[in-house]
């Protein structure tokens, strides 16, 4: 029946059926067929499979479509007792879309308001502020996330937001003429990426922007460290030696393009000697504010050097555009040679800088994944993939505009130090972070263990400034988390006490997480759990043989992911019987974010074969490949890169976003089973609702007289929709099962 309500609308919408010229008891007879079908019969799916009604009205919860099952539920009265439960569900979905559609048409309504304010000159208590751009570009976005097509165009062509448009672009054009090209950003191209998210031109001209931004940076010194520190060891040995990496293992060779790198490597070395001579004053003033004398490089306005390096440049990259065959690898080794020599006779840019700067801007042609990692920067590097590192518990931000402690890690020296989640931190070792960049205090703050770091940190509210001394130690960043803190620093981890429906977040694949969430799935089972919220929202990956461990624990055998690299034998990951948790109910939570060993736990537990998890969601990111580290660079280099794709055990690849779009197509990385897209400021509130209930104090800290801020099972699951219809989810499961306890309510 269902297959012939498709066929009907499919004819009514092609024009093939017009229902003005079916007879009205024709109609009836028809709609009469399918209820009678539905409901009083056995559904007809395959031409070898019958379900009965509760199987398909449980089948739809699982496909995301409730107001099915409420229409199952109208037609078929003498069922109501069988249904009453899934019905429940339903209905409580109903309940959560209708309080979201509200909230959303309050919000829109709200930012009209706002909007319209600014427009008649209403906002009279905020008269400094009502023709700021950021400010009407940030209502208009607001409204824009929540606006249909026809109510965006009335939005994009308000005067007010056209004039903000004029106005920020003007005030761009002045901050490019005085070379901050951040600021240019900041102010303008950041919200016109946001307002007109389809519009090529301007996502190249904003990239652009970034492009000279991070230029300056990495010439500029900094308090962490001089330019040449930064690039210490760098040569070009390094990055050709990568390309040969490159050119014989990189995992599809149709997107080595040589002749397209050389380009870039061309256009970079213009922009680098663009940003470094429009830039002069901004680089010696940061080196004169650091104490280094050094002033090599730093090309002048008027140069007549750039001329002849431009016009040389342009020349190769004429010889590359009009030649009859494309660059091969060996002629692109001989371009980035003849670019180095001709800036030694030229404008004698630092060699190291260079170097690096074509290493980026080729190798992300390729993918946002396959980098060169300069000696300097491979103990960071290192930091980032095992999650340990030697420092004192401390999670920073700079959102308020200061360097704040915005949580502590428990069993660490910053926890018992005296230091508290929400103190400014003023000075590093008597060095003021005011101006200090977060990596840059975060390479200050973490040091090798057993050493003393001194902060001075401000409690809000005191006037009086403290030194603060806490000795380093070995920091491993657990990924395991439950939905809240308590106030002893455990985390809770059952979201339905009545049901005993659990829930743990995995934010990376460290070495330590399937040890760590094993412990958290033995607690809870300990604990009657009967079923089970894995949360994979926003984590972005990490090792592959992690992600492989976590999901062996739901599946008792069979294929759970193939590596296919370019050459060789395939690798294939198989699940082991042994140490298999109970089959209890499992969903899994995605959102764009959730990549890499995210999507290889969450496809392969959708996957076909297995079907052991419902995902429920967004689209994942799509990063669909795995990248391996190899020291072939030579000098203490590393260059990560992609050497394989992976394969779920149905045999369909985890499409890369990347390839994808080079393609023109939008099929990558995961798609739930059930789609619950947030908007803006559903992001925003649920950000700050998770960060109030994960926030930890300092040991000892005064609870009564400085309560943490935590927020209640019944408003985290109001601010998380994604979380709410999971837990509906499990909870048709368990009907499906025969253990629910309660309603669905």
């Amino acid at each position: 029946m269902t297959n012939m309500r498709e066929t009907m609308k499919r004819d009514i919408n092609s024009g093939r059926v017009l229902s003005a010229q079916l007879p009205f008891r024709y109609i009836i007879l028809l709609v009469f067929a399918g209820l009678v079908v539905s409901c009083f019969g056995l559904v007809e799916k395959t031409a070898t499979q019958k379900v009965k009604p509760l199987q398909e009205a449980y089948n739809l919860v699982y496909e995301g479509k409730f107001s099915s099952v409420e229409e199952m539920g109208s037609a078929c009265p003498d069922k109501a007792q069988e249904l009453s439960a899934v019905l429940g569900i339903a209905k409580e979905y109903k309940r959560i879309e209708q309080v979201r559609k509200e909230s959303k048409q309050k919000s829109y309504q709200e930012k009209w308001e706002k909007i319209n304010a600014l427009r008649w000159g209403a906002d009279v208590n905020d008269t400094n502020e009502v023709n700021e751009p950021s400010k009407i570009f940030s209502i208009a976005a607001d409204i824009l996330d929540l606006a249909d097509e026809n109510q965006r165009k009335e939005v994009l062509n308000l005067s007010i937001v056209q004039e903000a448009i004029d106005k920020a672009k003007k005030e761009a054009a002045d901050y490019e003429s005085e070379s901050k090209w951040a600021d240019a950003y900041i102010s303008c191209y950041y919200w016109l990426d946001q307002l007109y998210k389809d519009n090529n031109d301007i996502e190249e001209y904003s990239d652009n922007l970034i492009d000279k931004a991070g230029v300056v940076g990495v010439f500029a010194d900094s308090p962490c460290e001089t330019r040449e520190q930064r690039f210490e060891k760098v040569e070009s040995s390094m990055f050709k030696r990568a390309i040969e990496v490159i050119d014989t293992t990189y995992v599809n060779p149709k997107y080595i393009n040589y002749s397209q790198m050389a380009l870039e490597a061309i256009e970079r070395s213009k922009l680098l000697t663009t940003v470094i001579r429009d830039s002069y004053e901004q680089i010696k003033e940061s080196q004169e504010e650091n104490g280094d004398d050094n002033q090599q490089a730093l090309i002048k306005p008027g140069d007549e050097s750039v001329k002849a390096w431009f016009t040389a440049l342009d020349s190769i990259k004429a010889d590359i555009e009009q030649g009859d065959t494309p660059v091969s690898r060996d002629r692109f080794l001989d371009i980035f040679e003849q670019i180095l020599l001709l800036n030694s006779t030229t404008v004698m840019l630092p060699k190291n800088i260079l170097i690096d700067q074509i290493s980026i801007a080729t190798l992300s042609l390729l993918d946002p994944h396959t980098i060169l990692v300069w000696p300097q920067n491979v103990d960071d590097f290192k930091k980032s993939l095992m999650g340990e590192f030697a420092g004192i518990g401390v999670l920073i931000s700079k959102e308020s505009g200061f360097l704040t402690a915005a949580s502590l890690l428990p069993d660490t020296p910053a926890y018992t130090s005296g230091l508290d989640a929400g103190d400014i931190i003023e000075a590093v070792d008597g060095v003021e972070t005011k101006d200090m960049p977060i990596n840059c205090a975060v390479k200050r703050i973490t040091g090798p263990a057993g050493t003393d770091v001194t902060l001075t940190v401000r409690t809000p509210g005191k006037d009086e400034p403290r030194d603060i001394v806490i000795t380093r130690a070995k920091i491993v960043v657990k990924t395991v988390r439950g939905w809240q803190r308590t106030s002893e620093a455990q985390w809770r981890y059952m979201v339905d006490e009545e049901n005993k429906i659990g829930y743990v977040k995995i934010t990376g694949f460290s070495d330590a997480t399937a040890s760590d969430f094993e412990r958290a799935l033995k607690q809870l089972e300990g604990k009657g759990m009967r079923g089970l919220i894995l949360d994979l929202r926003s984590n972005p990956g990490g090792l592959l043989e992690s992600a492989v461990a976590i999901t062996d624990m739901f599946i008792r055998k069979g294929l759970i992911v193939r590596t296919q690299p370019r050459w060789g034998i395939p690798d294939y990951k198989h699940a082991r019987s042994l140490g298999t948790h109970p089959d209890y109910p499992l969903v899994v939570l995605v959102n764009s974010v959730s990549a890499s060993a995210s999507e290889i736990v969450s496809g392969a537990l959708q996957d076909p074969k297995h079907n052991r998890a419902i995902i429920v969601g967004d689209q994942t990111h799509g990063k669909g490949s795995v990248q391996t580290i190899t020291y072939r660079p030579g000098g203490g280099a590393q260059l990560k890169y992609t050497m394989a794709y992976y394969h779920l055990p149905s045999g369909q690849r985890v499409n890369s976003r990347t390839d994808m779009e080079k393609e023109g197509r939008t099929d990558w990385g995961i798609k739930p089973d059930i789609e619950v897209k947030l908007t803006r400021d559903e992001l925003i509130k649920l950000s700050g609702l998770q960060r109030d209930n994960e926030i930890l104090a300092k040991a000892g800290h005064d609870i009564e007289a400085d309560p943490i801020k935590r927020h209640s099972l019944r408003e985290t699951l109001k601010a998380d929709p994604q979380l709410s219809v999971a837990l509906l989810v499990a909870k048709t499961k368990l009907l499906e099962k025969g253990r629910a306890l309660v309603s669905a309510k």
